[in-house]
């Protein structure tokens, strides 16, 4: 939040230009950059127009929030006004989208967008935005969570005409989120005095809202929970099992003492650890216990919360970022479950973070304070970035200084690579990653392993496994440098060259560009074929078909591998990380990418004499599989 203060006093600031100084002073203090030039005339044109009409309606004593952060989201809401329900005597809350808009028209396709000239694409249609920002509020903040009906929404058009934005109205489906026009002040006026009373102060209602524990409400949960009940029911095995009993016994014994303890979960790819936090998640919102899922990876993220609440986007709200927890109060949650925990990074903190928010805690003690029961799910050989420190030594260590209990419970059953436990056992004596150096691949009945001569002949075997009704991606060392997207129907650079063959990388954006999707989407959706994976958006995921391209930063000679930091494009790398750090970090991230497949998995090196050395690890018989 920017600032607090009455109606009355925030009209007076708005007269002598006083508001929008101290706003800006504030943006700046908090995100430590100038705010852009449509939320500086907001602030100097919207905000004096909704503090102008609450101070007709005589709510001058009504507190407002303006540019209220929603807990856990970096969005925030133009302004939230507290206040008494003038019938209820309760606590009431108004939350407040301004637009200076004068004209807009609904999409013809779907009404909860709209359309206005300033962009070439729809936007949320502002109703919808404020009954979102309205349910994410009651999900959240437990000073409301208990009580929806305090909060309700208004988006006010000011500059508006009903001429110009009443189709917007089609989805006015309840009376939680309002359109109010310039035109119809009036009503704007009378509407707000429905919700908050003139006759008492609303300083101590927004104090209440401010001090609210930010916690997944009850109903969310239960939500939540039938969500997950009603997708494919999992079947925990053994040390699944084991795992996901330890976690919620230790759940019973915080409810019944001032107890605190950590579950640690390791295993390699397709080991359940996913499965594992989906099947926590259900049963503890059964239960009605608060808990969130979080991981570092935006692509699993956005994967997690299409697996869970595809139809829900109060579900999907669930699913947070290791770092949405940097001022969240401690022990705020019964659990939190960090998936791919391999990824926590040194600080939440980045260059855009505020310094207000700068609390110069580590992730990892961030993450342990939030929650009773922190749980981490982690594979350490997938740590591929340097200031990643999600390993077991890690948390032990954070455990030990805090002199809190932690529990390990390591899975050896996979379900990735066909359940080939010798195909997983071949990778990490491949790479060096166990000890006692290659050895020659063994065929199973489970895996299929093979060597390609070039990329060409690579994509083209993944096409005819395609045709077959397989799924199948190709991915690569990040040896390749990275174009900037092209504009819109302008074909995807192809920067992955090799000879005369040449793909481009994924895309890093959040939107489709030239029918590649996103990149959260490259290894599930079809289309993704035809775009070469880098290892951070592969991770996490699993398709029938692995193509892995290894680039020169890794190249077999002699005895040994050796890796050449000079021919990796990853900017990720910088001067200071040692040579020991990049090597281990290159050899993780062909483990990623050699993990990937359910079915087969097809190699090629770019180097003559790796190749041949990949021919002789994997069997004579994976050549002659490539050219039938």
């Amino acid at each position: 939040m920017l600032f607090r203060e009455s109606a009355k006093t925030i009209a007076a600031r708005a007269l002598d230009s006083s508001l929008y100084l101290h706003l800006t002073e504030q943006f700046v203090h908090m995100h430590g950059y100038r705010p852009g030039n449509a939320e500086a005339r907001s602030w100097e044109r919207s905000i004096p127009a909704l503090a102008a009409a609450l101070n007709d309606a005589g709510l001058g004593d009504v507190e407002v929030m303006l540019e209220y952060a929603l807990p856990l989201n970096s969005k925030r809401a133009d302004a939230v006004l507290a206040g008494v329900h003038p019938v209820t005597g309760e606590p009431s809350y108004v939350v407040v989208e301004l637009k200076q808009w004068s004209q807009a028209e609904p999409d013809e396709d779907d009404p909860a967008l709209c359309r206005i000239d300033a962009y070439a694409h729809p936007v949320l249609n502002p109703i919808e935005q404020v009954r979102r920002y309205c349910e994410y509020l009651v999900n959240f903040n437990g000073a409301v969570a208990e009580h929806p009906d305090r909060v309700s929404g208004v988006a006010f058009l000011h500059n508006a005409t009903e001429f110009g934005v009443g189709g917007l109205r089609a989805v006015e489906l309840d009376g939680r989120s309002l359109l109010f026009t310039g035109e119809r002040r009036g009503e704007f006026i009378d509407h707000l005095r429905t919700r908050l009373s003139d006759k008492v102060p609303g300083a101590r209602a927004a104090d209440e809202l401010q001090a609210g524990r930010t916690v997944p409400s009850r109903q969310l949960m239960a939500v939540a929970a039938q969500e997950v009940r009603e997708r494919e029911q999992f079947v925990l095995l053994d040390e699944q099992q084991v795992a996901y009993r330890m976690v919620l016994n230790a759940v019973r014994k915080a409810k019944r003492s001032d107890h605190k303890e950590i579950v640690v979960v390791t295993g390699g790819p397709g080991t359940g650890k996913s499965v594992i936090a989906l099947s926590l998640l259900g049963e503890l919102f059964r239960q009605g216990l608060p808990a969130l899922h979080a991981t570092g990876s935006q692509s699993f993220t956005k994967t997690m919360r299409k697996v869970a609440g595809t139809r829900r986007r109060d579900v999907q709200d669930l699913f947070k970022y290791f770092n949405s927890f940097m001022t969240t109060e401690k022990n705020s949650l019964d659990v939190l479950i960090c998936d791919e925990a391999h990824r926590i990074r040194e600080t939440s903190a980045n260059r855009f973070t505020s310094a207000a928010r700068r609390t110069g805690k580590r992730q990892i003690d961030e993450l342990i304070d939030v929650a009773r029961v922190p749980v981490f799910l982690l594979d350490e050989h997938q740590v591929v970035r340097p200031g990643e420190m999600g390993t077991v030594g890690d948390i032990m260590a954070a455990a030990a200084a805090k002199g809190l209990e932690c529990s390990v419970v390591p899975l050896e059953s996979q379900f990735r690579c066909g359940g080939s436990d010798g195909y997983l056992r071949w990778v990490v004596r491949l790479l060096g990653l166990d000890p006692g150096g290659p050895v020659v691949w063994e065929p199973d009945d489970r895996m299929r392993l093979l060597v390609a001569d070039s990329p060409a002949e690579m994509e083209a075997f993944l096409e005819a496994r395609r045709a077959q009704g397989y799924g199948a991606r190709m991915s690569a060392g990040y040896c390749w440098p990275w174009s900037p997207e092209p504009k819109p129907g302008h074909p995807l650079p192809a920067d992955v060259v090799i000879g005369d063959w040449a793909r481009p990388w994924n895309l890093r954006g959040e939107r489709s560009v030239s029918g590649a999707p996103p990149s959260a989407l490259w290894a599930t959706d079809p289309a993704g074929f035809g775009q070469v994976g880098c290892v951070y958006t592969a991770q996490g995921f699993e398709y029938d078909w692995s193509g892995v391209i290894i680039g020169p930063d890794l190249v077999w000679r002699g005895d040994r591998w050796i890796t050449d930091r000079t021919q990796s494009k990853d900017p990720v790398f910088s001067k200071s990380t040692s040579d020991a750090d990049v090597d281990r970090l290159i050899r993780n991230t062909y483990k990623v990418l050699l993990t990937r497949g359910m079915v087969g998995t097809i190699v090629y090196s770019t180097d003559p004499r790796t190749r041949e050395k990949l021919r002789e690890l994997a069997g004579g018989a994976a050549r002659e599989a490539v050219r039938a």
